[in-house]
Protein backbone atom coordinates (compact mmCIF):
# COMPACT_ATOMS: atom_id res chain seq x y z
CA UNK A 1 0.00 0.00 0.00
CA UNK A 2 0.73 3.57 -0.80
CA UNK A 3 2.69 5.91 1.68
CA UNK A 4 0.16 8.75 1.81
CA UNK A 5 1.76 12.07 1.81
CA UNK A 6 1.13 15.63 0.95
CA UNK A 7 2.81 16.42 -1.85
CA UNK A 8 0.85 17.86 -5.07
CA UNK A 9 1.77 19.99 -7.90
CA UNK A 10 1.08 22.02 -11.20
CA UNK A 11 2.10 21.56 -14.50
CA UNK A 12 3.77 24.74 -16.22
CA UNK A 13 5.18 25.94 -19.34
CA UNK A 14 8.34 23.05 -19.72
CA UNK A 15 8.53 22.22 -16.51
CA UNK A 16 6.45 21.46 -13.06
CA UNK A 17 5.59 22.87 -10.09
CA UNK A 18 5.43 20.81 -6.52
CA UNK A 19 4.95 21.80 -3.21
CA UNK A 20 5.74 20.08 -0.65
CA UNK A 21 7.60 19.93 2.99
CA UNK A 22 9.80 22.68 2.30
CA UNK A 23 8.62 24.69 0.30
CA UNK A 24 6.90 25.40 -3.51
CA UNK A 25 10.04 24.43 -6.44
CA UNK A 26 9.10 25.42 -10.05
CA UNK A 27 11.58 23.39 -12.15
CA UNK A 28 12.04 23.68 -15.97
CA UNK A 29 13.85 22.93 -19.10
CA UNK A 30 15.21 25.56 -20.76
CA UNK A 31 15.13 26.22 -24.57
CA UNK A 32 19.13 24.52 -24.25
CA UNK A 33 18.15 21.50 -22.15
CA UNK A 34 19.12 22.82 -18.83
CA UNK A 35 17.04 22.29 -15.91
CA UNK A 36 16.56 25.44 -13.89
CA UNK A 37 14.42 24.95 -10.55
CA UNK A 38 13.60 27.67 -8.31
CA UNK A 39 12.14 27.19 -4.59
CA UNK A 40 10.68 28.95 -2.23
CA UNK A 41 9.93 28.71 1.41
CA UNK A 42 6.14 29.26 1.35
CA UNK A 43 3.93 28.69 4.65
CA UNK A 44 0.47 28.29 3.77
CA UNK A 45 -1.92 30.48 5.20
CA UNK A 46 -4.23 27.61 6.76
CA UNK A 47 -1.08 26.94 8.99
CA UNK A 48 0.00 30.58 9.82
CA UNK A 49 -3.48 31.16 11.33
CA UNK A 50 -5.48 28.87 13.17
CA UNK A 51 -8.58 30.21 12.29
CA UNK A 52 -7.91 29.74 8.27
CA UNK A 53 -7.02 26.05 9.33
CA UNK A 54 -10.69 24.93 10.49
CA UNK A 55 -12.14 22.69 7.71
CA UNK A 56 -14.09 23.72 4.90
CA UNK A 57 -12.55 27.42 6.06
CA UNK A 58 -9.02 25.90 4.79
CA UNK A 59 -10.27 24.21 1.23
CA UNK A 60 -11.80 28.16 0.13
CA UNK A 61 -8.34 29.45 1.33
CA UNK A 62 -6.34 27.10 -0.19
CA UNK A 63 -8.08 27.57 -3.59
CA UNK A 64 -7.61 30.92 -3.88
CA UNK A 65 -3.86 30.14 -2.25
CA UNK A 66 -3.15 27.56 -5.02
CA UNK A 67 -4.47 29.74 -7.82
CA UNK A 68 -2.17 32.78 -6.80
CA UNK A 69 0.62 30.07 -6.84
CA UNK A 70 -0.06 28.79 -10.31
CA UNK A 71 -0.34 31.70 -12.18
CA UNK A 72 3.35 33.00 -10.70
CA UNK A 73 4.74 29.62 -11.57
CA UNK A 74 3.37 29.87 -15.05
CA UNK A 75 4.36 33.23 -15.18
CA UNK A 76 8.12 32.53 -13.83
CA UNK A 77 8.54 29.12 -17.00
CA UNK A 78 7.04 31.41 -19.54
CA UNK A 79 9.78 33.80 -19.09
CA UNK A 80 12.19 31.53 -20.29
CA UNK A 81 10.46 31.27 -23.32
CA UNK A 82 9.62 35.13 -24.29
CA UNK A 83 11.40 36.53 -27.52
CA UNK A 84 14.49 38.59 -26.86
CA UNK A 85 13.19 42.32 -26.47
CA UNK A 86 15.40 44.36 -28.71
CA UNK A 87 16.63 47.31 -28.03
CA UNK A 88 14.89 49.54 -30.15
CA UNK A 89 11.30 48.35 -29.27
CA UNK A 90 9.39 51.03 -27.46
CA UNK A 91 6.92 50.43 -24.93
CA UNK A 92 3.01 51.00 -25.09
CA UNK A 93 1.46 53.81 -24.17
CA UNK A 94 -0.90 50.95 -22.19
CA UNK A 95 2.45 50.24 -20.92
CA UNK A 96 4.09 53.29 -19.83
CA UNK A 97 0.41 54.08 -17.87
CA UNK A 98 0.30 51.43 -16.01
CA UNK A 99 4.22 51.17 -15.10
CA UNK A 100 3.80 55.19 -14.12
CA UNK A 101 0.90 54.05 -11.70
CA UNK A 102 2.11 51.16 -10.32
CA UNK A 103 5.73 51.77 -10.52
CA UNK A 104 8.24 49.20 -8.83
CA UNK A 105 4.99 47.16 -8.35
CA UNK A 106 3.98 46.91 -11.80
CA UNK A 107 4.70 42.87 -11.90
CA UNK A 108 2.52 42.51 -8.75
CA UNK A 109 -0.20 44.63 -9.79
CA UNK A 110 -0.45 42.84 -13.53
CA UNK A 111 -0.53 39.74 -11.30
CA UNK A 112 -3.14 40.78 -9.22
CA UNK A 113 -5.36 41.59 -12.36
CA UNK A 114 -4.93 38.38 -14.48
CA UNK A 115 -6.13 36.81 -11.34
CA UNK A 116 -9.34 38.68 -10.71
CA UNK A 117 -10.14 38.52 -14.81
CA UNK A 118 -9.33 35.03 -14.38
CA UNK A 119 -12.03 34.63 -11.84
CA UNK A 120 -14.17 36.34 -13.68
CA UNK A 121 -14.56 34.87 -16.88
CA UNK A 122 -14.27 31.04 -15.13
CA UNK A 123 -17.76 32.11 -12.96
CA UNK A 124 -19.11 33.74 -16.30
CA UNK A 125 -18.13 29.97 -18.36
CA UNK A 126 -18.86 27.96 -15.80
CA UNK A 127 -22.05 29.42 -13.74
CA UNK A 128 -23.41 32.06 -15.38
CA UNK A 129 -23.77 30.71 -18.68
CA UNK A 130 -24.71 27.31 -17.62
CA UNK A 131 -27.49 28.97 -15.30
CA UNK A 132 -28.61 31.30 -18.05
CA UNK A 133 -28.95 28.19 -20.78
CA UNK A 134 -30.57 25.95 -17.66
CA UNK A 135 -33.42 28.93 -17.31
CA UNK A 136 -34.23 28.63 -20.67
CA UNK A 137 -35.92 25.28 -19.50
CA UNK A 138 -38.35 26.66 -17.16
CA UNK A 139 -40.68 27.64 -19.75
CA UNK A 140 -41.51 23.87 -19.79
CA UNK A 141 -43.90 22.72 -17.42
CA UNK A 142 -42.53 19.66 -16.75
CA UNK A 143 -38.91 21.42 -15.41
CA UNK A 144 -40.66 24.13 -14.37
CA UNK A 145 -39.42 22.53 -10.20
CA UNK A 146 -36.28 24.39 -8.50
CA UNK A 147 -34.47 20.86 -8.16
CA UNK A 148 -34.76 19.53 -12.13
CA UNK A 149 -33.56 23.42 -13.30
CA UNK A 150 -30.53 23.04 -10.72
CA UNK A 151 -29.28 19.83 -12.17
CA UNK A 152 -30.10 20.67 -15.59
CA UNK A 153 -27.72 23.54 -14.50
CA UNK A 154 -25.04 21.22 -13.19
CA UNK A 155 -25.61 18.81 -15.96
CA UNK A 156 -24.80 21.66 -18.45
CA UNK A 157 -21.78 22.92 -16.40
CA UNK A 158 -19.85 19.49 -16.44
CA UNK A 159 -20.70 19.40 -20.26
CA UNK A 160 -18.89 22.86 -20.73
CA UNK A 161 -16.12 21.70 -18.71
CA UNK A 162 -15.30 18.40 -20.94
CA UNK A 163 -15.85 20.56 -23.68
CA UNK A 164 -13.20 22.84 -22.78
CA UNK A 165 -11.04 20.54 -21.34
CA UNK A 166 -11.24 18.88 -24.97
CA UNK A 167 -11.01 21.69 -27.28
CA UNK A 168 -8.21 23.67 -25.19
CA UNK A 169 -6.11 19.50 -25.35
CA UNK A 170 -6.19 19.77 -28.76
CA UNK A 171 -4.00 22.95 -29.00
CA UNK A 172 -0.23 21.41 -29.42
CA UNK A 173 1.35 23.45 -26.86
CA UNK A 174 -1.16 22.52 -24.28
CA UNK A 175 -0.68 18.87 -25.15
CA UNK A 176 3.04 19.57 -24.19
CA UNK A 177 1.62 21.34 -20.59
CA UNK A 178 -0.87 17.85 -20.17
CA UNK A 179 2.21 15.54 -20.66
CA UNK A 180 4.08 17.38 -17.80
CA UNK A 181 0.94 17.23 -16.19
CA UNK A 182 1.09 13.52 -16.73
CA UNK A 183 5.11 13.64 -15.21
CA UNK A 184 3.93 14.76 -12.26
CA UNK A 185 1.35 12.68 -11.34
CA UNK A 186 3.53 9.27 -12.13
CA UNK A 187 6.41 11.05 -9.75
CA UNK A 188 4.08 11.91 -6.91
CA UNK A 189 2.71 8.22 -7.13
CA UNK A 190 6.82 6.91 -7.62
CA UNK A 191 7.57 8.87 -4.20
CA UNK A 192 4.53 8.21 -2.80
CA UNK A 193 5.50 4.30 -3.18
CA UNK A 194 8.57 5.15 -1.58
CA UNK A 195 10.65 3.83 -4.67
CA UNK A 196 13.89 5.16 -5.73
CA UNK A 197 13.01 8.56 -7.93
CA UNK A 198 13.55 7.81 -10.97
CA UNK A 199 12.53 8.55 -14.47
CA UNK A 200 12.41 5.17 -15.60
CA UNK A 201 10.61 3.95 -11.76
CA UNK A 202 8.48 6.90 -12.37
CA UNK A 203 7.21 6.34 -16.02
CA UNK A 204 5.93 2.50 -14.52
CA UNK A 205 2.95 4.48 -12.71
CA UNK A 206 -0.31 5.44 -13.66
CA UNK A 207 -1.07 9.02 -15.05
CA UNK A 208 -4.05 9.58 -13.26
CA UNK A 209 -4.03 10.26 -9.43
CA UNK A 210 -7.28 11.20 -7.13
CA UNK A 211 -6.17 14.24 -5.44
CA UNK A 212 -5.33 15.79 -8.93
CA UNK A 213 -6.77 19.33 -10.03
CA UNK A 214 -9.20 18.02 -12.79
CA UNK A 215 -10.98 15.80 -9.61
CA UNK A 216 -11.30 18.75 -7.57
CA UNK A 217 -13.23 20.67 -10.76
CA UNK A 218 -15.73 17.54 -11.68
CA UNK A 219 -16.40 17.34 -7.58
CA UNK A 220 -16.99 20.90 -7.51
CA UNK A 221 -19.64 20.85 -9.92
CA UNK A 222 -20.98 17.64 -8.57
CA UNK A 223 -21.23 19.58 -4.98
CA UNK A 224 -22.56 22.62 -6.81
CA UNK A 225 -25.68 20.86 -7.77
CA UNK A 226 -26.93 19.22 -4.31
CA UNK A 227 -26.28 22.50 -2.70
CA UNK A 228 -27.78 24.97 -4.94
CA UNK A 229 -30.48 22.49 -5.10
CA UNK A 230 -31.52 23.99 -2.03
CA UNK A 231 -31.37 27.78 -3.00
CA UNK A 232 -34.31 29.53 -4.52
CA UNK A 233 -35.08 29.82 -8.63
CA UNK A 234 -35.57 33.65 -8.68
CA UNK A 235 -34.31 35.90 -10.85
CA UNK A 236 -30.98 35.89 -12.99
CA UNK A 237 -29.26 37.87 -10.35
CA UNK A 238 -30.63 36.36 -7.96
CA UNK A 239 -29.59 33.31 -8.64
CA UNK A 240 -25.97 34.62 -9.76
CA UNK A 241 -25.67 36.10 -6.20
CA UNK A 242 -26.61 32.66 -4.56
CA UNK A 243 -24.20 30.87 -6.46
CA UNK A 244 -21.28 33.35 -5.85
CA UNK A 245 -22.09 33.41 -1.97
CA UNK A 246 -21.89 29.91 -2.40
CA UNK A 247 -18.83 28.93 -3.69
CA UNK A 248 -16.81 29.54 -0.60
CA UNK A 249 -18.72 26.34 1.00
CA UNK A 250 -18.53 24.91 -2.06
CA UNK A 251 -14.90 24.77 -2.67
CA UNK A 252 -14.23 24.06 1.12
CA UNK A 253 -16.57 21.31 0.78
CA UNK A 254 -14.48 19.41 -1.78
CA UNK A 255 -11.18 20.49 -0.46
CA UNK A 256 -12.12 18.17 2.17
CA UNK A 257 -13.62 15.45 0.10
CA UNK A 258 -10.53 15.66 -2.36
CA UNK A 259 -8.24 15.20 0.71
CA UNK A 260 -10.62 11.62 2.21
CA UNK A 261 -10.43 10.36 -1.50
CA UNK A 262 -6.43 10.99 -1.14
CA UNK A 263 -6.80 9.05 1.92
CA UNK A 264 -8.84 5.85 1.39
CA UNK A 265 -8.54 2.49 -0.14
CA UNK A 266 -12.47 1.99 0.42
CA UNK A 267 -14.67 1.35 -2.91
CA UNK A 268 -17.22 4.53 -2.03
CA UNK A 269 -13.95 6.77 -2.59
CA UNK A 270 -12.94 4.82 -5.69
CA UNK A 271 -16.22 5.15 -6.90
CA UNK A 272 -16.72 9.15 -6.45
CA UNK A 273 -12.94 9.21 -8.17
CA UNK A 274 -13.96 7.05 -10.76
CA UNK A 275 -14.99 9.86 -13.08
CA UNK A 276 -12.88 12.73 -12.06
CA UNK A 277 -10.10 9.89 -13.01
CA UNK A 278 -11.59 9.16 -16.23
CA UNK A 279 -11.40 13.38 -17.29
CA UNK A 280 -7.84 13.10 -16.42
CA UNK A 281 -7.25 11.31 -20.04
CA UNK A 282 -8.81 14.13 -21.01
CA UNK A 283 -6.16 16.46 -18.82
CA UNK A 284 -3.08 14.51 -18.68
CA UNK A 285 -0.84 12.75 -21.80
CA UNK A 286 2.15 9.84 -21.30
CA UNK A 287 5.23 11.97 -20.76
CA UNK A 288 8.47 11.19 -21.95
CA UNK A 289 11.52 10.63 -19.63
CA UNK A 290 13.01 13.96 -20.41
CA UNK A 291 9.39 15.88 -18.54
CA UNK A 292 9.68 12.90 -16.17
CA UNK A 293 13.53 14.22 -15.24
CA UNK A 294 11.97 17.57 -14.28
CA UNK A 295 9.37 16.65 -12.18
CA UNK A 296 11.28 14.35 -9.98
CA UNK A 297 13.65 17.47 -9.64
CA UNK A 298 10.77 19.74 -8.73
CA UNK A 299 9.43 17.37 -6.34
CA UNK A 300 13.26 16.72 -4.79
CA UNK A 301 13.60 20.04 -4.21
CA UNK A 302 10.06 20.53 -2.68
CA UNK A 303 11.10 18.08 -0.23
CA UNK A 304 14.35 19.15 0.22
CA UNK A 305 15.39 15.64 -0.87
CA UNK A 306 18.65 16.65 -2.40
CA UNK A 307 19.48 18.97 0.77
CA UNK A 308 18.86 15.98 3.34
CA UNK A 309 21.55 14.06 0.92
CA UNK A 310 24.26 16.42 1.18
CA UNK A 311 23.58 17.20 4.66
CA UNK A 312 24.31 13.48 5.41
CA UNK A 313 26.95 13.19 3.44
CA UNK A 314 28.85 16.08 5.09
CA UNK A 315 28.09 13.84 8.40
Amino acid sequence: MAKRKSVGGQAVIEGVMMRGSKGVATAVRKPDGEIVIDRKDIIPYSKRYKILGIPIIRGFVSLIESMIIGIQTLNYSASFFEEDVKEDDKPSAFEKVFTGIFKDKSDDAMMFITFIVSMVCAFGIFFMLPNFAANLFKKVSLFNNNILLNIIEGVLRVAILILYMFLVGKLKDIKRVYQYHGAEHKTIFCYENEKELTAENASKFVRFHPRCGTNFLFLVMLVSIILFSFTKWGSLWERLLSRLILLPLISGVTYELIKWLGNSESKISKAIAFPGLMLQKLTTCEPDLSQLEVAIAALKAAEGIDDEAKNQNQE
